[in-house]
């Protein structure tokens, strides 16, 4: 392995992928990975290492991180006009937390691969009826039958077709956003893995950033493992059942040269414990030297049952969480470095607060997954955010001699 990966790790094939669809046809899949595997990059490795440049800028506490997005982008719904929508929804939130910070902001979209879901059962039931539950539209559909939800590997081209189209539209936004999504499928993100001819670095070419879900960032896990061998920026989403002693060894398994802008870390503990988990988890960290780049996703935390049954998420509940990690942070005298939302720029009404409450959700509840901010709420968030950002003057740019 080359220069700038980490070392020698085991082959995820070897390992358990959790989360992996059950493929009814392998023969089929194959045939697939072996196409994708024959096209064309979806990024370029300069690209990957310039957010790696900015994202260590984070990492120094002299910029700041913005990402966000569809809970699970739709095949259905891509359309240049949707695409541009929530790029100007993140550009406005940059704006508005790079006038409170006097950092510069790096904007990154759930976009252009976030197709797969993770999901905590393998099947639903409704009407009495039990079927295979919806992973998103790499995998399956979200209709309920058994067409629909029967998992179907073409749809993984159909994937790589829409983010190549998504990337052409940001590409031609003339301002820098980077993609990012979940590696969550592992036989797409290795199909599209290529090894850069100048460098000899592996770049896993889905998107710029990827990151291992909270539910499979087992050490021994086949995420961990395909992550440690690319030279991406990467992520890792830590849930309330994170500790120090996992953090610092994703830490030696992800990045043991400790590159800053190589690892983040988002956490999603909730907007009752994250004042209780947080600090431990950051100190720990912080004293270990490594050079991580810390987000707030105050979404997956803090997700409720309205009434008839409909998931949903407390704008005040995502408001507390990100204040709550601003305090831990401002406590320990470390950078609060990011804010990662699921949130969309289509009028939807699936999160309660802000303007809307439990009567309005069944007005325009588009998510086939999990409940987004509209717009109006996203900006409202991001105000507020900006009210706990400590302002700050860039730090001078380092020179090299």
């Amino acid at each position: 392995m080359s220069e700038g990966t980490v070392g020698t790790v085991p082959d995820w094939r070897t390992l358990v992928a959790h989360q992996r669809p059950p493929w009814p046809d392998q023969a089929r899949l194959d045939a697939v990975v072996d196409d994708l595997a024959a096209s064309p990059a979806l990024v370029t490795p300069r690209e990957c290492d310039t957010l790696t440049a900015r994202l260590a800028r984070v990492a120094e506490g002299r910029a700041f991180l913005v990402q966000g997005g569809d809970c699970a982008e739709r095949l259905d719904r891509l359309s240049a006009r949707a695409i541009r929508r929530k790029l100007r929804l993140l550009q406005q939130m940059s704006v508005i937390l790079t006038a409170a910070s006097g950092l510069p902001v790096v904007t990154a979209g759930r976009i252009a691969g976030q197709y797969a879901k993770p999901r905590s059962q393998p099947t639903e039931t409704v009407d009495g009826r039990t079927l295979p539950v919806y992973r998103g539209d790499a995998v399956n559909g979200s209709g309920f039958t058994e067409a629909e939800r029967r998992p179907d590997p073409a749809r993984l081209r159909r994937v790589y077709d829409a983010s190549r189209y998504t990337l052409d539209v940001l590409r031609a936004s003339g301002t820098e956003y980077f993609a990012s999504h979940e590696g969550l499928l592992l036989d797409y993100e290795e199909a599209l893995t290529r090894r850069d001819r100048r460098t000899g670095r592996r770049y896993a070419g889905s998107g710029h950033l990827l990151w291992i879900g909270d539910r499979t960032r087992d050490l021994d896990g086949a995420h961990v493992a395909y992550f440690a061998t690319v030279d991406n920026p990467i992520a890792v989403k830590l849930g309330p059942s994170t500790t120090p002693e996992h953090a610092l060894a994703l830490i030696d398994r992800l990045d043991p040269e400790r590159r800053p802008g190589r690892l983040t870390f988002i956490v999603r503990m909730g907007a009752d414990r994250v004042r209780d988990l947080l600090p431990e988890l950051v100190a720990k960290v912080d004293a270990s030297g490594a050079p991580v780049v810390w987000v707030s996703d105050p979404m997956h935390g803090n997700t409720v049952e309205a009434p008839g049954r409909r998931k949903t998420r407390l704008f005040d509940d995502i408001l507390a969480e990100v204040a709550g990690f601003f305090e831990v942070h401002e406590a320990l005298g470390t950078h609060a470095g990011g804010l990662h939302v699921e949130m969309t720029g289509e009028d939807v009404t699936e999160c309660v607060g802000a303007g809307l409450g439990f009567e309005d959700l069944h007005r325009s509840y588009e998510s086939a997954c999990d409940p987004r901010l509209n717009a109006d709420q996203a900006l409202e968030l991001a105000f507020l955010v900006a009210e706990m950002v400590p302002p700050r003057r860039p730090a001078p740019e380092r020179r090299t001699r």
